[in-house]
């Protein structure tokens, strides 16, 4: 992944140093194993655990002889070993290695992305419970239907972000295994035992049924819901874009001093974070796609899916830290105009509380379909030829509602009377 969307800490995990010293302690782990067995002498653990970190640069070099990875990585860390050299990758093929290693680097990237994940829920959370009574317009189809709060909008988020969570959790469940099951896993030349001895120290579960590789389902899967997270992002990220444009204007992104919006248009602010996370939430969906290409493989295993996930686990983790953190901080310091919600709200001159009449004329004991009509035919005076609905609806004789009654359907707040007990679920909820 490019650096301008890589984070520190993840880009740590999936560095070549990270890498070949989990390779290095799998190989360690097997040696150990097979002296508790009783099959390697004792010496041999020792010197294994003796040996030096493998340099990236030499690994390089020898691989440029080899041209197999792993055999390069071999032939070094066991010409360091001394004489107990023989012992490392004994009984192992590539792939109880790679896949191993994977394991672990695929739970400690999992890690980073659930801790950003409860970092972002806490963040839309609180903005929510802030603005838990801001009267905004609700939309749907791009058009104005009722009143509702802003807090209301955040904490629809939040439970999404929850939802994500738990999904992710089992995701990194699903790929925190490893295989020591040896060629065609049939455990013909390492038994079981080293396995779990292996598996155990490296906090991972154990592949119940490898082939020669941990079947890629597991990897689709965990990319599948890397992509969900970011459609979810994409979803916030698209509502605030809408609701920053001019002619809406109730929220924008945080504008710093000194930045600029456009190279040629000085009075331009636009919504560069959100754009960008757009953006970044179909890469994702793409790295997704190649993860449910990688499932099938020849017979008990082939490469086709290794140049896949050497690009889409390290980018994909990446993508979707860098975007998690920079959702939390747009949200964070997201500018929330409440004055400009109630311009907006007077703007639709009662037509959002259209609803509200047309239930108190049936409660009044008119028809269904009489009452839409009346209210309706209402409505569309109102559009076309302006004044308000009240208005209009009042110089009706056919509404027959007392003043009192009619005049209660257009307080806005009478839409939020029984959003609480959304809030106190999101009270009682944590990650």
């Amino acid at each position: 992944m490019i650096e301008r969307y890589s984070t520190p800490s993840m880009s740590e995990v999936w560095s070549e140093e990270r890498k070949l010293a989990v390779w290095r302690e799998v190989e360690i782990l097997v040696v150990e194993a097979w002296v508790e067995l009783g099959t390697a002498p004792p010496q041999a653990a020792t010197a294994a655990r003796s040996t030096p970190e493998v340099d990236p640069q030499e690994w390089k070099e020898r691989e440029a002889v080899t041209h197999h990875d792993v055999a390069a990585f071999v032939d070094l860390l066991a010409s360091s070993a001394s004489a107990s050299g023989e012992w490392i990758h004994f009984g192992l093929t590539s792939s109880d290695v790679l896949d191993t290693a994977n394991g672990v680097l695929l739970a400690e990237a999992g890690q980073l992305l659930l801790t950003a994940v409860e970092e972002l829920f806490s963040t839309v959370k609180a903005r929510s419970l802030e603005f838990r009574d801001t009267i905004m317009i609700g939309r749907t189809h791009g058009i104005w239907a009722e009143p509702m709060s802003f807090g209301l909008k955040l904490a629809s988020w939040a439970f999404e972000i929850q939802r994500d969570h738990e999904r992710l959790k089992e995701a990194v469940a699903g790929v925190s295994v490893g295989k020591i099951s040896g060629a065609v896993g049939t455990y013909a030349h390492t038994p079981p035992a080293v396995e779990a001895y292996v598996c155990d120290r490296l906090g991972l579960a154990v592949e119940p049924a490898s082939t020669q590789v941990i079947p890629r389902d597991r990897h689709a899967d965990f990319l599948s819901v890397l992509a969900l997270i970011g459609s979810s992002i994409e979803r916030f990220a698209t509502e605030v874009r809408h609701l920053q444009r001019s002619e809406v204007g109730e929220v924008r992104e945080a504008f710093r001093k000194g930045q600029k919006g456009s190279s040629a248009m000085p009075h331009k602010r636009n919504p560069i974070g959100t754009e960008n996370l757009t953006g970044v939430s179909r890469l994702l969906r793409g790295y997704a796609s190649a993860g449910l290409e990688n499932v099938a493989l020849w017979h008990e295993r082939d490469i086709s899916h290794s140049s896949v996930e050497r690009v889409a686990l390290p980018d994909a983790t990446n993508l979707l830290h860098y975007a998690l953190g920079r959702m939390n901080r747009i949200i964070e310091n997201l500018i929330v105009d409440t004055d400009r919600m109630q311009r907006n709200l007077d703007d639709t001159r009662g037509l959002v509380s259209s609803q509200a009449v047309l239930l108190a004329l049936v409660d009044s004991g008119v028809t269904r379909d009489e009452a839409y009509r009346i209210v309706q035919r209402n409505a569309m005076l109102t559009w076309d030829e302006g004044g308000t609905l009240l208005e209009h609806l009042t110089d009706d004789p056919d509404v027959t509602l007392d003043a009192e009654t009619l005049t209660t359907c257009f307080t806005p707040e009478r839409a939020l009377r029984n959003t609480d007990i959304v809030f106190t679920r999101l009270q009682a909820t944590h990650l």
